[in-house]
């Protein structure tokens, strides 16, 4: 599978498919869509109404990547389930995170 994230000068650029109303704040490791595209998986408690579920997921990515919160902002999917995420910082130490924390967890 491949990585759901590019690297940029500035930091990474994340593909989401959030949960809204996910019963908690959590990253579920890596998908694979449809049409190939791998995506990281977020379920957040916030639902989806009036930018509620994008601050959650803005601010639940910024604490697990130990950016501020200023540093994760919505490029594209405002409105939708399948978001991408710009995140500032190191780019290889953003990456790194990312691998763990999408790496597949043992039962």
């Amino acid at each position: 599978m491949t990585e759901a994230w590019r690297y940029s000068a500035e930091g990474i650029s994340v593909a989401l498919r959030v949960t809204p109303r996910g019963g908690r704040d959590d990253i579920d490791g890596l998908d694979t869509l449809a049409n190939g595209r791998t995506v990281v998986k977020v379920r957040v408690r916030a639902i989806a109404e009036g930018g509620e579920a994008n601050r959650a997921v803005t601010e639940l990515l910024a604490k697990a990547l130990g950016v501020p919160k200023r540093a994760v902002r919505v490029l594209s999917g405002t409105t939708s389930r399948l978001k991408q995420i710009a995140v500032d910082g190191d780019p290889k130490l953003l990456g790194e995170t990312l691998r763990k924390l999408t790496a597949p967890k043992p039962d």
